[in-house]
């Protein structure tokens, strides 16, 4: 069973075309203060993930410009995009999940920094279910604010802007 081995729930992403849109809600509503951001250019995304007094976390995503990774997804309408467990050990999560007969789809396992799974929607009831594995945590530039972010200047930025 993934509990024995401590799968603990980590977040949920929510992704729209425009960050902007959501840190309306997340951040100027709600309070959510920024945790972690950057690029994702492997495949082709914008993150930030806030933070809530209580510990819960959120991430927020965008395409980057030129980016298709989102398009089947924003033909559904975007909003809750995934939700994420962490495991403190991958390889028994990986051989727990097929023992139980999931098909695992984008199996990132080389980076011994961040290694992640999913089970598709079709297998998790609807839902984009996440899998992962965090080595040790990106440090953030000290001073890193949502606007260097959505300038493109946060953790691997490409230097475009959002949207």
């Amino acid at each position: 069973m993934l509990t024995s081995p401590g799968a603990v729930f980590d977040h949920v992403g929510v992704a729209a075309p425009r960050l902007r849109d959501l840190l309306v809600i997340y951040h100027d509503l709600l309070g959510g203060r920024l945790l972690q951001a950057g690029d994702n250019q492997r495949v082709g995304y914008r993150v930030v993930q806030l933070k809530f007094p209580d510990g819960t976390k959120i991430e927020l995503m965008e395409p980057l410009a030129g980016s298709t990774f989102f398009d089947s997804f924003f033909r559904r309408g975007g909003g809750l995009h995934h939700i994420t467990f962490k495991v403190p050990d991958m390889d028994v999560a990986v051989e727990e999940l097929r023992r139980r007969g999931y098909s695992l789809t984008g199996l990132y396992l080389d980076d011994p920094a961040w290694q992640e799974v999913f089970l598709h929607p079709r297998e998790a009831h609807g839902v984009l279910l996440q899998i992962a594995y965090e080595g040790y945590e990106y440090p953030q530039p000290p001073g890193l604010t949502i606007e260097d972010v959505l300038a493109g200047g946060g953790q691997d930025g490409t230097g475009v802007p959002s949207p």
